[in-house]
């Protein structure tokens, strides 16, 4: 008998060559039936007693049994040996492999079993029968109907099987064999792994741990995309951009908010000479205070101020007034007329054009130009909704850098005037060496670190001087949002993390000024 070299040859499948190769192959899409046992649809081999006499009972038609074959219709005698009823056949049989040379029947017992056939094509003794069964086939039962075990997969799972456990193996809840077995199989069956690689894709995504809270510049990159297609109408002023986006993230925040928190405690903190003080509010009390000095933007601007035309001028006043005039505290039902404000305040600047820009705002003590107020209404919104942040325990970030720098600008020009109050009131030391207005005299230069940070000469004799590097006779170095923490209060100029260099008494009269710019 021949030694089959290949599947051409009548030997082993390809499966096994690459196993030999070590190369798993992985098979073409198969149908339907596929998910079924592979002995659920392959021929059935009659019984050696249906074959009319003198013909091989494995192949239908056959020429006459040789010696030593057992009688029709009877089982061979214990130990006898027997030919594979495809041994010595010349034709094919049904739905099986072409025959060159003797090639076995898959179905016969020992042809994928391990170990193969005994020599002279014996079957060993009590090996298993067509039925999966030593000694044969049980009755009833004829072969390859679908109902006895596939030979040599004893132990082994079906397709179908392995095909109900994909999901379970994406999920890493198999067991150590069901997993082994899959896997295996995975290397096989190429609409397996497909489907298993899709689902692991999905449990990835089911896994995946997200930040719920959106981008603070995300309304932004939307307008500004949306801009760069079809530019607005009547833009917003470029002075007027960092309230409208201070006061959009506020409501951001306020929306996102529960009932209740709406009446969470916030301690407002500013300074007063030499002394840090401080005003006990809720949530709501801080977007009353907001609305109220917002009021004064309103006026400059001819809008209808909230408070009434009779309202005071400066703004701690007016916040208790506001505050004193409710018949009850302030709810969440003040975000709406806030926010209608807000809107309003940037149509109307829009609308305006450029001369508004120069409008005169005032603070009852001091009074700003439009476009500073501006700026000053978004540097106390931010800060105001940091509190508000602390307040109710959510992630509130700082301005954006260009903003930012702005900000910190707006305090670096106002700080030669808040210095010389200090030293009328005998809170600061005296000018050492005054200038004519207009020309360099003493100064600190100020670093800021940091998004938004820059570098500022602060004249330390007189408002009216400029501020020069080359008359610098201090440094102070410190990071930017704990310079806007300084100047709105929240941090005692003791307490500033600054490198210092040079005038220690210069170095403490401009951050003490600093401290002082805070206000209700």
């Amino acid at each position: 008998m021949n030694t089959p070299n290949g599947p051409l040859d009548g030997g082993d499948d390809d499966r096994e060559h690459d196993e030999v190769r070590g190369v798993p192959r992985i098979p073409a899409p198969r149908w339907a039936p596929d998910d079924l046992s592979p002995d659920a649809y392959r021929p059935a081999v009659p019984h050696r007693g249906d074959a009319p006499d003198g013909a091989d009972p494995g192949v239908p038609g056959d020429g006459p049994s040789e010696p030593g074959d057992p009688p029709p219709g009877g089982d061979a005698p214990a130990g006898a040996g027997h030919r594979s009823p495809a041994a010595g056949s010349t034709g094919t049989e049904p739905g099986g492999r072409g025959d060159a040379g003797g090639d076995e029947d898959p179905a016969a017992p020992g042809a994928d079993a391990p170990g193969g056939d005994l020599p002279g094509g014996g079957a060993e003794p009590g090996a298993q029968g067509d039925a999966g069964t030593p000694g044969g086939a049980a009755p009833g039962t004829a072969p390859g109907s679908g109902q006895e075990s596939a030979p040599g997969a004893e132990g082994r799972r079906t397709h179908g099987v392995l095909k109900s456990l994909l999901g379970a193996w994406a999920l890493s809840a198999c067991s150590g064999e069901e997993t082994e077995a899959v896997e295996e199989h995975l290397g096989e069956c190429a609409p397996c792994a497909e489907e298993a690689l899709r689902l692991r894709e999905a449990v990835g995504l089911l896994h995946t741990d997200r930040d719920l809270d959106l981008d603070p510049l995300l309304r932004f990159q939307v307008l500004e995309n949306c801009l760069g297609r079809r530019p607005a109408r009547i833009p917003v002023p470029a002075w007027a951009d960092a309230y409208d986006a201070e006061t959009a993230r506020l409501d951001a925040l306020l929306r996102d908010i529960g009932e209740s928190e709406w009446h969470a405690p916030v301690r407002l903190r500013w300074f007063e000479g030499e002394r840090q003080v401080n005003r006990r509010t809720t949530v709501a009390g801080v977007i009353a205070h907001l609305m109220s000095v917002d009021g004064l933007v309103s006026a400059a601007l001819g809008l209808d101020d909230p408070l009434g035309p009779a309202a005071p001028g400066l703004p701690a006043e007016r916040t208790e007034s506001f505050w004193g005039a409710a018949d009850r505290p302030p709810t969440r039902r003040i975000r709406e007329p806030w926010r209608d404000q807000s809107h309003t305040l940037i149509r109307t600047v829009s609308f305006a054009g450029r001369g508004a820009s120069d409008l005169t705002v005032s603070y009852g003590s001091f009074a700003l130009p439009m476009r500073d107020a501006l700026l000053d209404r978004a540097f106390e919104c931010w800060i105001h909704a940091d509190d508000i942040a602390d307040a109710v325990d959510y992630p509130y970030e700082p301005p954006s850098g260009a903003h930012l720098h702005r900000m910190i600008d707006l305090a670096a020009r106002l700080l030669p005037a808040a210095l010389a109050d200090r030293r009328r009131a005998g809170l600061a030391g005296p000018a050492r060496h005054l200038v004519t207005p207009g020309s360099p005299g003493r100064s600190l230069h100020l670093e800021v670190e940091g998004s938004g940070g820059g570098n500022w000469y602060i004249a330390l004799d007189s408002p009216a001087a400029v501020g020069s590097a080359d008359h610098a006779v201090a440094q102070v170095a410190l990071d930017g949002v704990e310079f806007c923490r300084l100047v709105a209060g929240h941090v005692a100029p003791q307490d500033a993390a600054a490198g210092q260099d040079g005038d220690r008494d210069a170095i403490s009269d401009v951050l003490s000024a600093a401290a002082a710019l805070s206000r209700l």
